[in-house]
């Protein structure tokens, strides 16, 4: 049974390699110290200056920049008892780990510097020690934490380029996220021999054939495609050292638990498993169960479902009058990029016709254009060479589009989980976002449920219509108008939207 630890970021710093100092040492542990930040002497058992780590039953404040360094380099031996203290950690002091503090491989550690990346995120900081020493992992992390790289550094290292087979095997769920998946490895590998791939549907499968002849170490695939060229005996894992399934979750919910068990299963060889999810339901755990051995657990998910960083918008009204309400928004926002969402093929088609009137950069996206279009579309739009990207949820998940400054749902999703899945393009790496969404009457008592569920503040471009429903429990509000919403009844309604 696998035992999940939840972790809570302090800063910008997780506290998710704290407890692997902590863990082996003694419940009774003392750690004593000089602190030469405020040159006092420190001792603390159980507790000490500020914030607490719960652990085995004890609780740590883990405050010293040198302790975690310490470790991180193996300078520390997480056995020992004392440890000196150099640095008090304060709230004016935040732990910063940078990628050119790991004495990464030149070759790697200039491509990181080309990519614009020099402070590491929670996720990188927090499995890059678990994934380097080889051990399994299952990492619970928001989309747009950093997972790719994250993953994509350590896996690089173990790369053999002597060795022309595949060594590393990622598997995701969408077409989308295979291209960017590839492309952010390329880029991490630009400045060595290692070959990166990618498979998926609606690419040509004899040229994916031809290509795996030559030499590929590691190949990024869609499952479908991928147990394709299995059967057609043109793949197969002898060397694999480390196998990745992201976005874990919404792969079983496309349906691929049996391919994933398949194609996991033809891997004979000793090899590490990485798991990452943004959601932690029975059948990922099950899955996780079932393919990762003694693995570490990690969770960096907060407590609130939606990136802080995103400021949740709404506005109510007809469906007649939105045409205009959204035309009015675009002109008035200082907009970098947005993507406009709808639950419908024929919507997005119709609002690209709509919109192209008026606003120059406009492109649209759904199921029904062929692959090479979908692709095209993607890249354009993440060169910045496209301002308004009309979509359905195909782009909803998973994708990194960093400069998104907005989220617009002209449908109103009715699920929570669509909901965080489709404002989590924006706000991300803990940029500032804004997500709008049009609702309608039909759409309050979801609107109350999402509210509650997520626990989000609800900025209303005009008057609140939750204000009016009876007996729901009020979710605070805030309005141009008003600072701060009314808390209405305790009385939990239980109807189904």
């Amino acid at each position: 049974m696998i035992q999940f630890r939840k972790i809570e970021a302090l800063g910008s710093l997780p506290l998710a390699v704290f407890p692997l100092i902590l863990k082996n040492s003694h419940p009774a542990a003392k750690y004593t110290g000089n602190c030469h930040y405020c040159e006092k002497s420190h001792f603390t058992e159980r507790k000490l200056l500020s914030r607490t780590l719960t652990l085995n039953a004890v609780n740590l404040l883990v405050h010293s920049r040198s302790l975690f360094r310490g470790w991180f380099f193996g300078v520390i031996d997480p056995a020992e008892i004392n440890v000196q203290v150099n640095y008090c950690f304060t709230k004016k002091e935040q732990i910063r780990l940078k990628f050119s503090e790991l004495n990464l491989p030149t070759t790697i550690a200039a491509a990181i510097a080309n990519m614009g990346f020099d402070e590491m995120t929670p996720v990188q900081a927090a499995t890059y020690p678990i994934i380097s020493s080889g051990r399994d992992l299952w990492a619970l992390a928001e989309t747009g934490s950093g997972k790719t790289v994250a993953c994509g550094v350590p896996l690089l290292q173990k790369v053999d380029v002597q060795q022309d087979a595949i060594q590393g095997l990622v598997i995701v769920p969408t077409r989308e996220l295979c291209i960017q998946y590839v492309t952010e490895l390329s880029k991490l590998a630009v400045n060595t021999e290692i070959v990166t791939f990618s498979v998926f549907g609606g690419t040509d499968k004899v040229m994916n054939i031809n290509r795996l002849k030559s030499a590929v170490h590691i190949l990024v695939a869609t499952p479908g495609r991928l147990m394709d060229l299995m059967y057609s005996g043109a793949v197969d894992f002898p060397d694999v050292k480390v196998a990745i399934l992201d976005e874990a979750d919404e792969l079983l919910k496309e349906g691929f638990l049996e391919d994933i068990e398949f194609i996991l299963s033809c891997i004979h060889v000793k090899h590490q498993t990485l798991l990452f999810s943004a959601t932690m339901g029975q059948d990922t755990k099950r899955l996780a169960e079932d393919i990762l051995t003694d693995p570490e657990t990690i969770n960096l998910i907060r407590e609130k479902p939606s990136p802080h960083s995103i400021v949740h918008q709404f506005r109510y009204l007809k469906p007649a009058g939105r045409m205009t309400a959204l035309s009015d928004y675009l002109k008035n926002e200082q907009i970098s990029q947005v993507i406009i969402f709808c639950d419908a093929r024929h919507t997005v088609d119709r609002l690209y016709r709509d919109l192209k009137k008026t606003f120059k950069n406009v492109e649209y996206i759904h199921g029904g254009l062929a692959q090479s279009v979908r692709s095209s579309i993607f890249s354009r739009f993440k060169r910045g060479k496209l301002r308004y990207l009309i979509a359905t949820d195909v782009a909803g998940r998973g994708l990194d589009f960093s400069h998104v400054s907005h989220i617009i749902n002209w449908d109103f999703p009715g699920q929570a989980e669509k909901y965080t899945h489709r404002t989590g393009r924006t706000g991300r790496m803990g940029r500032r976002g804004v997500a709008l969404s049009f609702v309608g009457k039909k759409d309050l008592r979801r609107l109350q449920n999402l509210l509650r569920r997520n626990n989000l503040s609800a900025h209303w471009l005009g008057d609140d219509p939750l204000e009016s429903l009876p007996d729901q429990t009020r979710h605070k509000t805030e309005t141009k108008k008003r600072s701060s919403g009314r808390n209405r009844g305790q009385k939990r309604h239980t109807s189904r939207p």
